[in-house]
């Protein structure tokens, strides 16, 4: 027993120096692309608001095994949630609007969640393309509230604590954004690697033993669903407080279908990887439209087969394994 308590102690300053490691990466690459495009803000904002529904996406499909191809769906309804709040409800603080905007996604999340866990392997997959199309449609219904196919305008946030005004060069827009980040990223370490989220491991490894053992697999999975949601609808409200405008795109099956691509792409089960394959994913794509606007997915396409076919664990899992074995051969 004083065993165990020992290497507990001893491995808590060590998962803490590397969750301080990263932040620290984090706020140090946040400030590069602040220094060196000046002028891209807005697409680097765009990166953070989405890099919060790829790590939403994580929690479900890398710690839980969940197969979904909707979760745009919380996302989206984050969005909307924050925008109608500001347009409709005058919530216009920046901080209400996230808020306003996590819960939405959490509503959504549950609502969801319960839905698609009624699946399992292929279902799941078929029942989450169901669920996005029905936000999809309903928002588009809704027009009175959500202004359906013409989008949602009318999202002018007050300065940030009264200071710091969202001006079109998106500077506080992009210093908010990875504020959150950095919180939410922060929150999730803990998350994972509390009891919940190793009950949540061990679900996705086996969930027939977890149930033999007394634990509640489809209770436990609805509650990362509505965990996840929330970070999905900070996200959304991120996205919407930067442009200030809200569309369908936020609800569409694209959006879906590249978040899971990102998460593939920087290694699923990994909230780090979640953040580079997001990063790769939409700096690439940025970059090769402008170069080449006629022929530039079939460069995505190659780039996403070479991933796959060559680092099967995705780019931030290849990585970490290449340095353990560098560690082991310097032993």
């Amino acid at each position: 027993m004083t065993e165990a308590v020992d290497t507990q102690s001893a491995v808590r300053p060590a998962y803490r120096r590397r969750d301080l490691t990263g932040i620290a990466v984090i706020l140090g690459i946040a400030a590069i692309g602040y220094f060196l495009f000046p002028n891209n803000l807005a697409l680097l904002t765009r990166i953070l608001a989405i890099a919060l529904l790829v790590l939403s996406l994580d929690l479900v499909t890398g710690f839980c095994g969940v197969a979904t191809l909707g979760h745009a769906a919380l996302f989206g309804a984050g969005a909307y949630a924050a925008g109608m709040a500001a347009a409709h409800w005058g919530i216009t603080d920046p901080i209400a609007i996230v808020v306003v905007g996590a819960i939405g996604g959490a509503a959504a999340g549950l609502l969801s969640g319960v839905v698609i866990l009624r699946g399992h392997g292929l279902s799941q997959l078929v029942l989450s393309i169901a669920v996005i199309h029905l936000f999809h449609e309903g928002a588009n219904k809704a027009s009175a509230y959500t202004g359906g196919s013409d989008g949602l305008a009318g999202i002018s946030p007050d300065p940030l604590f009264g200071l710091f005004a969202f001006d079109l060069w998106g500077r506080t827009a992009y210093g908010f954004g990875v504020a959150l980040l950095v919180i939410v990223f922060a929150l999730l370490r803990i998350l994972v690697r509390s009891p919940f989220g190793m009950l949540c491991r061990g679900i996705r490894e086996d969930p027939v033993r977890v149930g033999a053992m007394g634990g509640s697999v489809r209770g436990t999975l609805v509650k990362m669903y509505v965990i996840s949601g929330a970070v999905a609808g900070v996200g959304g409200a991120l996205n919407a407080i930067s442009t200030q405008v809200v569309g369908l795109d936020s609800l569409s099956f694209t959006t879906s279908a590249e978040a899971l691509v990102m998460l593939v792409l920087g290694g699923t089960g990994s909230l780090y990887g979640a953040l580079l394959g997001t990063a790769v994913f939409m700096w690439f794509e940025d970059v090769v439209s402008a170069a080449n606007p006629f022929h530039w997915l079939t460069m995505v396409g190659a780039l996403l087969i070479a991933v796959v076919l060559f680092a099967p664990r995705g780019l931030f899992g290849t990585a970490a394994l290449l340095l353990d074995r560098l560690r082991e051969r310097r032993r």
